[in-house]
Protein backbone atom coordinates (compact mmCIF):
# COMPACT_ATOMS: atom_id res chain seq x y z
CA UNK A 1 0.00 0.00 0.00
CA UNK A 2 1.23 3.71 -0.67
CA UNK A 3 2.73 5.05 2.15
CA UNK A 4 0.47 8.41 1.20
CA UNK A 5 -2.62 6.11 1.47
CA UNK A 6 -2.54 5.19 5.02
CA UNK A 7 -2.60 8.51 5.93
CA UNK A 8 -5.44 9.26 3.97
CA UNK A 9 -7.50 5.84 4.93
CA UNK A 10 -7.01 6.47 8.95
CA UNK A 11 -8.05 10.20 10.08
CA UNK A 12 -7.29 9.16 13.71
CA UNK A 13 -8.45 6.81 16.86
CA UNK A 14 -12.36 7.88 18.08
CA UNK A 15 -11.89 8.59 22.04
CA UNK A 16 -15.37 8.16 23.33
CA UNK A 17 -16.88 5.80 26.28
CA UNK A 18 -18.27 3.21 24.17
CA UNK A 19 -14.54 3.03 21.79
CA UNK A 20 -12.66 2.67 25.81
CA UNK A 21 -14.97 -0.41 26.70
CA UNK A 22 -14.62 -1.89 23.36
CA UNK A 23 -10.78 -1.70 23.79
CA UNK A 24 -10.89 -3.22 27.20
CA UNK A 25 -13.09 -5.79 26.75
CA UNK A 26 -12.45 -6.85 23.21
CA UNK A 27 -8.82 -5.86 22.65
CA UNK A 28 -10.74 -3.25 19.14
CA UNK A 29 -9.60 -0.33 18.79
CA UNK A 30 -12.05 2.63 17.00
CA UNK A 31 -10.50 4.64 14.10
CA UNK A 32 -12.01 7.57 12.12
CA UNK A 33 -11.44 6.79 8.52
CA UNK A 34 -12.11 8.16 5.15
CA UNK A 35 -15.66 7.47 3.79
CA UNK A 36 -14.26 5.43 0.84
CA UNK A 37 -11.72 3.90 2.45
CA UNK A 38 -12.79 -0.69 2.18
CA UNK A 39 -12.03 -3.37 4.51
CA UNK A 40 -8.82 -4.70 3.48
CA UNK A 41 -7.51 -0.84 3.46
CA UNK A 42 -8.31 -0.39 6.54
CA UNK A 43 -6.72 -3.83 7.55
CA UNK A 44 -3.44 -3.24 5.35
CA UNK A 45 -3.23 0.67 7.09
CA UNK A 46 -3.70 -0.68 10.54
CA UNK A 47 -0.95 -3.72 10.17
CA UNK A 48 1.77 -1.41 8.41
CA UNK A 49 1.28 1.88 10.49
CA UNK A 50 0.96 -0.06 14.21
CA UNK A 51 3.15 -3.26 13.33
CA UNK A 52 0.30 -5.66 15.02
CA UNK A 53 -1.54 -8.30 13.46
CA UNK A 54 -5.40 -7.32 12.85
CA UNK A 55 -8.20 -10.20 13.18
CA UNK A 56 -11.18 -8.79 12.28
CA UNK A 57 -12.45 -5.25 10.48
CA UNK A 58 -16.12 -4.06 11.23
CA UNK A 59 -17.25 -0.30 9.68
CA UNK A 60 -20.17 1.74 10.61
CA UNK A 61 -21.08 5.24 8.51
CA UNK A 62 -22.57 7.69 10.79
CA UNK A 63 -24.73 10.03 9.77
CA UNK A 64 -24.45 14.03 10.71
CA UNK A 65 -26.58 15.85 12.74
CA UNK A 66 -28.77 18.81 12.40
CA UNK A 67 -27.70 21.30 14.35
CA UNK A 68 -28.95 24.72 14.89
CA UNK A 69 -27.39 28.03 16.33
CA UNK A 70 -29.90 30.77 17.12
CA UNK A 71 -31.86 31.10 13.55
CA UNK A 72 -29.03 28.96 11.10
CA UNK A 73 -29.50 25.50 10.67
CA UNK A 74 -27.09 23.60 9.39
CA UNK A 75 -25.75 19.75 9.27
CA UNK A 76 -22.95 18.19 10.63
CA UNK A 77 -21.24 15.63 7.87
CA UNK A 78 -21.84 12.23 7.61
CA UNK A 79 -18.21 9.78 8.48
CA UNK A 80 -16.86 6.70 8.50
CA UNK A 81 -15.45 4.81 11.83
CA UNK A 82 -13.74 1.08 12.02
CA UNK A 83 -13.68 -1.33 14.74
CA UNK A 84 -10.12 -3.17 14.55
CA UNK A 85 -10.06 -6.21 16.44
CA UNK A 86 -6.33 -7.21 16.84
CA UNK A 87 -5.24 -10.74 17.28
CA UNK A 88 -4.93 -12.26 20.71
CA UNK A 89 -1.07 -10.63 22.48
CA UNK A 90 -1.63 -7.53 20.40
CA UNK A 91 -1.37 -4.47 21.72
CA UNK A 92 -1.64 -1.07 20.45
CA UNK A 93 0.61 2.04 21.84
CA UNK A 94 -0.41 5.57 19.85
CA UNK A 95 2.54 7.26 21.69
CA UNK A 96 5.08 4.49 20.22
CA UNK A 97 3.69 4.62 16.64
CA UNK A 98 4.20 8.20 16.57
CA UNK A 99 8.07 8.54 17.08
Amino acid sequence: MNPERIYQVLLGPHISEKSTLVADDGEQVVFRVARDASKPEIRKAVEQLFEVRVRDVRVVNVNGKNKGFGRIRGRRPDWKKAYVALEAGQELDFLEAAE
